[in-house]
């Protein structure tokens, strides 16, 4: 049975399509609980109890939830695009998916070996805008055209910051693939603390990530005060779920990219291995529930001022800092 399972391994289509199951079932998994997550996290912090009937400590309320939205009607405005509307909520999960195929969650355990590994994240990341914008256009419904465009504006404009500031640690590190990242953080020497840049970067990558999968305080594109659900407001049933299901998976992943690049990801005080890296990715995930449950949101035009007129300027500065920090001979690769 080793033996079949290291063939599997060495195959690049065996590995594909174990480690890519594995990491499917994992994804679905995280996004499906996390609904369950949010809603104690959110009691925690408000004194309120949460799910609690549905099994034992509600725990099954998000398999209540799943045949729920699997027996509701999938309604298709008559006024729809029925091609685009259909299509929308399938590829956000899609591309969410395909994103996740390069991070290795311990050494070696990535479904695709390729050595520009945050290359793959940050194209299929932000091809997110373009099943966003379909959803909006299709529903032919003003809030959900309205709702689009925010998004589309924000996602477009945070990619901005998001990308220079994921370019902090590939200079540091001299590669863009995360087995490499990680390794030039060993000894301890994580880039949240190693140089002068690091955890500067990483608060605008965090920023700027809550901001692509629409957490609060960035949450304008499904502001409920003004456009109820934003592009999904037509949508019922399970392509309704869809939506929530690709930012909770979104979410977790920039969760994980942020371990990678500037925590170390499987690297410990102790022995290295999965288990520091699902630590680390847990707390950013929970600290992502703690800034959703705690703060208001921005308005619009607040919203796009902080980015062009904080993020950007400041994720420029890093990298030159970060070049000539690498230039003076303190890490990567001058």
């Amino acid at each position: 049975m080793t033996d079949i399972m290291d063939q599997l391994l060495n195959h690049p289509l065996g590995r594909g399509v174990l480690l890519g199951g594995v990491l499917v079932g994992l994804m679905m998994g995280v996004g499906a609980f996390s609904t369950y997550l949010e809603r104690k996290f959110a009691g925690r912090i408000q004194n309120r109890l949460g799910p609690t009937i549905v099994g034992p400590f509600g725990l099954f309320q998000v398999i209540a939830d799943g045949i729920k939205m699997l027996r509701k009607e999938i309604i298709i405005p008559r006024a729809a695009d029925p091609v685009l509307f259909l299509l929308a909520p399938i590829v956000a999960v899609t591309l969410t998916l395909a994103s996740a195929a390069v991070i290795p969650f311990a050494e070696g355990m990535e479904p695709v070996v390729t050595s520009v590994g945050l290359l793959w994240l940050l194209a299929f990341s932000g091809l997110l805008v373009f099943p966003v914008w379909w959803a909006g256009w299709a529903s032919n419904n003003k809030y959900a055209l309205f709702g689009s465009m925010r998004a589309v504006a924000q996602g477009v404009s945070y990619e901005i910051p998001l990308v220079m500031a994921a370019l902090v640690p590939v200079i540091l590190a001299g590669s863009l693939d995360f087995g490499a990242i990680v390794a030039a953080q060993k000894g301890g020497a994580w880039f949240i603390w190693s140089n002068p840049v690091g955890a500067i970067a990483f608060i605008i990558f965090f920023l700027a990530s809550l901001a692509e999968a629409n957490r609060i305080p960035f949450d304008i594109p499904e502001a409920e005060s003004e456009l109820i659900a934003g592009p999904s407001v037509e949508y019922t049933g399970i392509l309704w779920g869809m939506f929530p299901l690709a930012e909770y998976i979104h979410t977790f992943i920039a969760s994980a990219v942020a371990s990678l690049m500037f925590f170390g990801g499987w690297l410990g005080p102790g022995p290295d291995g999965l288990h520091w890296m699902a630590l680390k990715t847990g707390a950013l995930y929970l600290a992502v529930y703690w800034l959703r449950w705690s703060l208001v949101r921005f308005r619009s035009d607040q919203l796009m001022r902080f980015c062009w007129h904080w993020l950007v300027p400041i994720s420029l500065a890093l990298i030159v800092i970060a070049t000539l920090w690498v230039h003076a001979g303190f890490g990567g690769s001058a």
